[in-house]
């Protein structure tokens, strides 16, 4: 049972994240464009600025390709929600992709703006919405969408149950849903805990980035099979998104990004001040970039 000072805790953290996001996510845009997550590379490529939103793309078809998301013109999904949309690149893929009805949900008012703005100019104003929404609360009835897609946005969420619960009640039944995240490692038999020079790695991380407490990949396959989900599936993708935090600091550190940096404001640099560190938890097997996918029963 949350307590007083937990929700207050939950408001605070609620608040930073749509203020993180309406100060960073400009300058986000300007230098890596309408997709606001990782790239899925080949593991060891060797890879030149000019991949990166190419291997974006690919991240969004690769986690439909792992969740045996359909292309078939009578089983591919038709209502999709996007839950943690940034400004909205996986919501307008999907949209013109499928065919489908897509609606994004963000904490960050700019962002929701923006979404809708970036939608009406590449003519997807009819197919996507977007709104300033809670994930834990979401503005949805019970089995509405046939696709539910959470692109890193899990990570922010400081109650993983009522998470991945509100994913699957806004799922119809026989949905597919795809969760992509990042977790810490997954603990050893008689490990209790993360060791204390990893929880400084992700403490780090969390004061920057605006998180709660990480999780594991098994801890949310554990999560999924308590409330009866099906077909669940996880793989670590660590290896794939090697080049991407290096790549993100290279261009922070070109003259565009420093002087882009300086006008968005001081949450947006202490973000990207801990940028190494999610070097480090990956580079020391603490951080996991993971794909978990289920179905509703049907």
């Amino acid at each position: 049972m949350a307590t007083a000072a937990d929700e207050q805790q939950q408001q605070q953290l609620k608040k930073g994240i749509a203020e993180f996001y309406d100060e960073s996510s400009g300058m986000w845009e300007n230098i890596w464009g309408e997709h606001m997550h990782h790239g899925f590379y080949d593991t060891d490529a060797v890879v030149e600025l000019s991949d990166h939103r190419a291997a974006q793309i690919r991240m969004i078809e690769q986690s439909l390709l792992f969740a045996s998301v359909p292309d078939d013109p009578v089983k591919k999904p038709k209502t999709i929600v996007d839950v943690g949309c940034g400004i909205g690149g996986s919501s307008r893929y999907l949209a013109r992709k499928y065919g489908a009805e897509c609606h994004g949900i963000t904490l960050s008012p700019v962002q929701a703006e923006r979404a809708q703005a970036l939608a009406a100019t590449q003519g997807l104003a009819d197919k996507v919405s977007f709104q300033v929404a809670d994930a834990l609360n979401q503005p949805f009835p019970d089995g509405k969408f046939d696709l539910v897609w959470s692109m890193e946005s899990g990570e922010h969420m400081p109650d993983k149950l009522k998470f991945v619960s509100e994913l699957a009640r806004v799922a119809a039944p026989g949905a597919t849903i795809i969760i992509v995240t990042w977790c810490h490692r997954d603990l050893l038999p008689p490990e209790k805990s993360l060791r204390p020079e990893e929880e400084k790695i992700l403490n780090k991380i969390c004061s920057g980035f605006f998180l709660p407490a990480w999780c594991s990949t098994a801890d949310y396959v554990k999560l999924l099979e308590s409330i009866s989900l099906q077909d669940i599936k996880a793989e670590d993708w660590s290896g794939n998104v090697a080049p991407f935090w290096p790549a993100v600091i290279k261009t922070a550190l070109s003259w565009k990004g420093i002087t882009s940096l300086l006008r968005s404001g001081w949450k947006t640099i202490r973000g990207a001040m801990v940028m190494p560190s999610m070097i480090e938890g990956f580079k020391k097997d603490v951080i996991k970039f993971s794909i978990i996918t289920c179905k509703k029963p049907e």
